[in-house]
């Protein structure tokens, strides 16, 4: 018997008398929460979830990203039409003005922060457009 758990001896029990601890015992929780009557805080109620202003740097970094996007996609096709390189970058320079001089205006009509269109889709993990589109 060892700290009083266990037999006095094994002999005719049927064991060898080796103890093992329960893995799998689970401790009930004694810190719960059993008074229902206590009002909620005031982070309570919405799951720890907050919703949170748009990050306008992060949108203007995503605008300026499918711009670049739109000029290389041209430049390939420049490229296999078969211009020169000053040519190219000569028409780059003016897709750029143009593309940011419509994006300009765009954000002028609706707000200064860019709200995606049903055209353009925003996936799930796009927090900072799913919250513009929000506001």
């Amino acid at each position: 018997m060892d700290n009083g758990i266990g037999l006095n001896t094994p002999r005719g029990s049927g064991t060898n008398g080796y103890i093992q601890s329960n893995k799998f015992f689970v401790k009930p929780k004694t810190n719960r929460v059993t008074d229902s009557t206590k009002p909620f805080e005031a982070d309570q109620g919405s799951a720890g979830l907050t919703t949170r202003k748009p990050n306008k740097e992060i949108l203007e970094h995503d605008r300026k990203r499918r711009i670049e996007l739109k000029l290389v996609i041209l430049e390939d096709k420049l490229a296999e039409q078969g211009y020169t390189e000053s040519e190219i970058a000569d028409k780059l320079v003016e897709a750029r003005k143009a593309l940011e001089d419509a994006q300009q205006e765009k954000d002028e009509e609706e707000e200064v922060i860019p709200i995606p269109t049903r055209q353009q889709k925003v996936s799930d993990t796009q927090n900072h457009q799913i919250a513009a589109r929000k506001e």
